[in-house]
């Protein structure tokens, strides 16, 4: 499985960005996005699942983000609304191949995507 990440950039306090992970090969895994801050660890931003159901948020995105799947074009998206200049990171998308309902962990991921830069300015 290969995921490409794309659709970040720099964008002021308040807008909105949409990122999309295009994987290729077998794909049908329980997808997710993290993403790591400058000095910062990688941290867990949502998931879905297989089907598309049962989205999970972070707590710092809950009610602005958006996770969600075209599986017909093997696509997972994110939409980020009321941007924060605390979310400026580079955002990753990943692949579990193990389980149906997305988890949380990292480590259960097995194919990570190359990430995509977002910056929000304030």
């Amino acid at each position: 499985v290969q995921l490409q990440a794309s659709g970040g950039g720099l964008v002021q306090a308040g807008g909105s960005l949409r990122l999309s992970c295009a994987a290729s090969g077998r794909t049908m895994y329980v997808m997710g996005w993290f993403r790591q801050a400058p000095g910062k660890e990688r941290e867990f931003v949502a998931t879905i699942s297989r089907v598309g159901s049962v989205p999970v948020y972070a707590d710092s995105v809950k009610g602005r983000f958006t996770i969600s799947r075209d599986n017909a074009k093997n696509t997972v998206y994110l939409q980020m609304n009321s941007l924060k200049p605390e979310d400026t990171a580079v955002y990753y998308c990943a692949a579990d191949p193990n389980s149906y309902l997305g988890g949380t962990d990292q480590r259960q991921y097995d194919y990570w995507g190359q990430g995509t830069l977002v910056t929000v300015s304030s």
